[in-house]
């Protein structure tokens, strides 16, 4: 069933609250995993390079991947995590190459995929 836009944030709270509280960051991947948008098993195809970019494997249109993104984004910020960039290489034999989230390539949208959002450290 799809969500319409006010339940799938509220959804994102959920799981970004989750990631945060589990692992102290948010990643996209782990949202789109969360949401049943990404199943593990793609991502695991895209890490090996058995998959061109990771969005072909992502079950919802463009529209969709760039609200969930942009919300994320503005949430993250507005709860004052730090954005922090983290590269992705292929796994499995020979070279680790980088890895590409989207079908155009441009390096903004990849950026914005690789960027993660970081709970900051409490100074004491």
């Amino acid at each position: 069933m799809a969500l319409n836009r006010r339940d799938l944030e509220t959804k994102l709270s959920k799981i970004t609250s989750r990631l945060i509280n589990e692992k102290g960051y948010i990643s996209f991947i782990d949202v789109f995993i969360g949401l049943e948008y990404l199943s593990k098993s793609d991502y695991e195809e895209w890490r090996f390079k058995r998959v061109p970019y990771l969005e072909k494997v992502i079950k919802i249109n463009p529209g969709k991947i760039n609200f969930i993104m942009k919300t994320v984004r503005k949430n993250s910020l507005n709860g004052n995590l730090k954005p922090s960039w983290k590269g992705y290489k292929s796994w499995g034999k020979g070279r680790k190459v980088d890895l590409r989230f989207s079908r155009s390539g441009d390096h903004n949208i990849e950026e914005t995929y690789a960027t993660h959002f970081v709970k900051p450290r409490c100074e004491t």
